[in-house]
Protein backbone atom coordinates (compact mmCIF):
# COMPACT_ATOMS: atom_id res chain seq x y z
CA UNK A 1 0.00 0.00 0.00
CA UNK A 2 1.14 3.49 -1.08
CA UNK A 3 1.70 5.40 1.97
CA UNK A 4 0.58 9.09 -0.05
CA UNK A 5 -2.32 7.16 -1.44
CA UNK A 6 -5.24 8.65 0.56
CA UNK A 7 -7.69 6.00 2.89
CA UNK A 8 -10.20 4.48 0.71
CA UNK A 9 -13.84 5.97 2.39
CA UNK A 10 -15.90 3.43 3.16
CA UNK A 11 -19.62 3.07 3.47
CA UNK A 12 -21.01 4.73 6.73
CA UNK A 13 -23.88 2.80 7.19
CA UNK A 14 -23.95 -0.01 5.32
CA UNK A 15 -26.71 -2.49 6.62
CA UNK A 16 -28.86 0.56 5.23
CA UNK A 17 -26.98 0.67 1.67
CA UNK A 18 -27.88 -2.59 1.71
CA UNK A 19 -31.82 -2.72 2.71
CA UNK A 20 -31.42 1.07 0.19
CA UNK A 21 -30.14 -1.65 -2.94
CA UNK A 22 -32.15 -4.83 -1.58
CA UNK A 23 -35.71 -3.42 -1.93
CA UNK A 24 -35.10 -1.76 -5.31
CA UNK A 25 -33.19 -4.94 -6.54
CA UNK A 26 -36.08 -7.41 -5.10
CA UNK A 27 -39.07 -5.62 -6.82
CA UNK A 28 -37.29 -5.42 -10.06
CA UNK A 29 -36.02 -8.95 -10.02
CA UNK A 30 -39.31 -10.50 -8.94
CA UNK A 31 -40.47 -8.23 -11.82
CA UNK A 32 -38.39 -9.67 -14.19
CA UNK A 33 -38.09 -13.43 -13.47
CA UNK A 34 -41.79 -13.77 -12.31
CA UNK A 35 -43.21 -14.55 -15.65
CA UNK A 36 -40.46 -18.08 -15.19
CA UNK A 37 -41.67 -19.26 -11.97
CA UNK A 38 -45.44 -17.86 -12.44
CA UNK A 39 -48.78 -17.85 -14.58
CA UNK A 40 -50.70 -15.29 -12.35
CA UNK A 41 -50.74 -11.84 -13.28
CA UNK A 42 -52.11 -11.34 -9.96
CA UNK A 43 -48.98 -12.83 -7.57
CA UNK A 44 -46.81 -10.68 -10.14
CA UNK A 45 -49.08 -7.51 -9.75
CA UNK A 46 -49.00 -7.85 -5.83
CA UNK A 47 -45.78 -9.12 -5.05
CA UNK A 48 -44.44 -6.24 -7.46
CA UNK A 49 -46.12 -3.24 -6.05
CA UNK A 50 -45.66 -4.55 -2.22
CA UNK A 51 -41.67 -4.71 -2.86
CA UNK A 52 -41.63 -1.35 -5.00
CA UNK A 53 -43.62 0.06 -1.51
CA UNK A 54 -41.91 -1.25 0.89
CA UNK A 55 -38.48 0.32 -1.29
CA UNK A 56 -40.69 3.11 -1.07
CA UNK A 57 -41.24 3.14 2.08
CA UNK A 58 -37.72 3.02 3.03
CA UNK A 59 -36.18 5.32 0.86
CA UNK A 60 -38.28 8.03 1.80
CA UNK A 61 -38.49 7.51 5.63
CA UNK A 62 -35.08 5.13 6.80
CA UNK A 63 -32.52 5.62 3.64
CA UNK A 64 -33.48 8.84 2.79
CA UNK A 65 -32.76 10.62 6.50
CA UNK A 66 -29.35 7.94 7.58
CA UNK A 67 -27.51 8.08 4.26
CA UNK A 68 -28.03 11.94 3.16
CA UNK A 69 -29.62 13.44 6.23
CA UNK A 70 -33.04 14.67 4.37
CA UNK A 71 -36.75 13.72 4.65
CA UNK A 72 -39.78 15.07 2.87
CA UNK A 73 -43.39 14.24 3.11
CA UNK A 74 -46.55 15.79 1.89
CA UNK A 75 -49.60 17.32 3.73
CA UNK A 76 -53.10 18.69 2.67
CA UNK A 77 -54.01 21.92 4.42
CA UNK A 78 -56.87 23.40 6.04
CA UNK A 79 -57.28 24.54 2.22
CA UNK A 80 -57.47 21.44 0.57
CA UNK A 81 -54.18 22.41 -0.91
CA UNK A 82 -51.34 19.80 -1.39
CA UNK A 83 -47.99 21.44 0.76
CA UNK A 84 -44.37 19.88 0.53
CA UNK A 85 -42.84 19.43 3.99
CA UNK A 86 -38.95 19.08 3.76
CA UNK A 87 -36.43 19.08 6.48
CA UNK A 88 -32.79 18.41 6.35
CA UNK A 89 -29.75 17.99 8.82
CA UNK A 90 -28.00 21.39 9.70
CA UNK A 91 -25.32 22.46 7.08
CA UNK A 92 -22.40 21.37 9.68
CA UNK A 93 -23.99 17.87 9.60
CA UNK A 94 -24.43 17.64 5.52
CA UNK A 95 -21.08 18.54 5.10
CA UNK A 96 -19.93 15.05 7.38
CA UNK A 97 -22.13 12.99 5.43
CA UNK A 98 -20.72 9.92 4.24
CA UNK A 99 -19.89 10.47 0.09
CA UNK A 100 -20.05 6.92 -0.96
CA UNK A 101 -23.10 6.47 1.52
CA UNK A 102 -24.67 9.83 -0.41
CA UNK A 103 -23.56 8.88 -4.23
CA UNK A 104 -25.12 4.78 -3.52
CA UNK A 105 -28.57 6.81 -2.20
CA UNK A 106 -28.67 9.18 -5.43
CA UNK A 107 -27.28 7.00 -8.28
CA UNK A 108 -29.78 3.74 -6.94
CA UNK A 109 -32.21 5.86 -6.72
CA UNK A 110 -32.01 7.35 -10.86
CA UNK A 111 -30.58 3.69 -12.09
CA UNK A 112 -34.14 1.82 -10.69
CA UNK A 113 -36.33 5.30 -12.24
CA UNK A 114 -34.27 4.15 -15.28
CA UNK A 115 -35.00 0.43 -15.27
CA UNK A 116 -38.53 1.09 -14.50
CA UNK A 117 -38.53 3.03 -17.63
CA UNK A 118 -37.12 1.07 -19.46
CA UNK A 119 -39.54 -2.44 -18.62
CA UNK A 120 -42.16 -0.22 -19.55
CA UNK A 121 -40.85 0.60 -23.00
CA UNK A 122 -40.62 -3.24 -23.51
CA UNK A 123 -44.19 -3.83 -21.97
CA UNK A 124 -45.57 -0.93 -24.25
CA UNK A 125 -43.84 -2.74 -27.57
CA UNK A 126 -44.93 -6.16 -26.47
CA UNK A 127 -48.95 -4.87 -26.07
CA UNK A 128 -48.67 -6.07 -22.49
CA UNK A 129 -51.37 -3.59 -20.71
CA UNK A 130 -51.28 -5.28 -17.64
CA UNK A 131 -47.71 -5.58 -17.44
CA UNK A 132 -47.36 -1.57 -18.02
CA UNK A 133 -49.93 -0.64 -14.91
CA UNK A 134 -47.22 -2.60 -12.84
CA UNK A 135 -44.05 -0.79 -14.39
CA UNK A 136 -46.48 2.18 -14.01
CA UNK A 137 -46.74 1.90 -10.48
CA UNK A 138 -43.41 0.75 -9.67
CA UNK A 139 -42.19 3.79 -11.73
CA UNK A 140 -44.45 5.93 -9.98
CA UNK A 141 -43.71 5.19 -6.59
CA UNK A 142 -39.60 6.06 -7.30
CA UNK A 143 -40.19 9.05 -9.13
CA UNK A 144 -42.33 10.12 -6.43
CA UNK A 145 -38.78 9.72 -4.03
CA UNK A 146 -37.01 11.53 -7.21
CA UNK A 147 -38.70 14.46 -6.81
CA UNK A 148 -39.26 14.33 -3.11
CA UNK A 149 -35.84 14.32 -2.45
CA UNK A 150 -34.81 16.70 -5.56
CA UNK A 151 -36.83 19.17 -3.70
CA UNK A 152 -35.82 18.75 -0.32
CA UNK A 153 -32.10 18.89 -1.50
CA UNK A 154 -32.73 22.22 -3.46
CA UNK A 155 -34.87 23.47 -0.15
CA UNK A 156 -31.56 22.82 2.09
CA UNK A 157 -29.00 24.62 -0.39
CA UNK A 158 -31.06 27.52 -0.09
CA UNK A 159 -31.93 27.60 3.20
CA UNK A 160 -27.79 27.62 3.58
CA UNK A 161 -28.25 30.54 1.36
CA UNK A 162 -30.59 32.43 3.64
CA UNK A 163 -28.23 31.52 6.65
CA UNK A 164 -25.00 32.53 4.41
CA UNK A 165 -26.88 36.06 3.65
CA UNK A 166 -28.17 36.54 7.13
CA UNK A 167 -24.77 36.22 9.08
CA UNK A 168 -22.92 38.25 6.17
CA UNK A 169 -25.52 41.45 6.86
CA UNK A 170 -25.38 40.97 10.63
CA UNK A 171 -21.63 40.66 10.61
CA UNK A 172 -21.83 43.82 8.17
CA UNK A 173 -24.07 45.50 10.16
CA UNK A 174 -22.70 44.55 13.34
CA UNK A 175 -19.25 45.83 12.38
CA UNK A 176 -21.20 49.03 11.24
CA UNK A 177 -22.19 49.71 14.63
CA UNK A 178 -18.92 48.93 16.54
CA UNK A 179 -17.10 51.33 13.88
CA UNK A 180 -19.54 54.17 14.87
CA UNK A 181 -19.17 53.76 18.27
CA UNK A 182 -15.91 54.04 18.22
CA UNK A 183 -16.35 57.43 16.47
Amino acid sequence: MDPNQAPVENYANPKTCLFHVLFKGAALAFYILSALFFNSFVIIFVVTVLLAALDFWVVKNVSGRILVGLRWWNEIDDLGESVWKFESLDQESLARMNKKDSWLFWWTLYLAAAAWFILGVFSLIRFQADYLLVVGVCLSLNVANIIGFTKCKKDAKKQLQQFASQTIASRFQSTVQSAFTLV
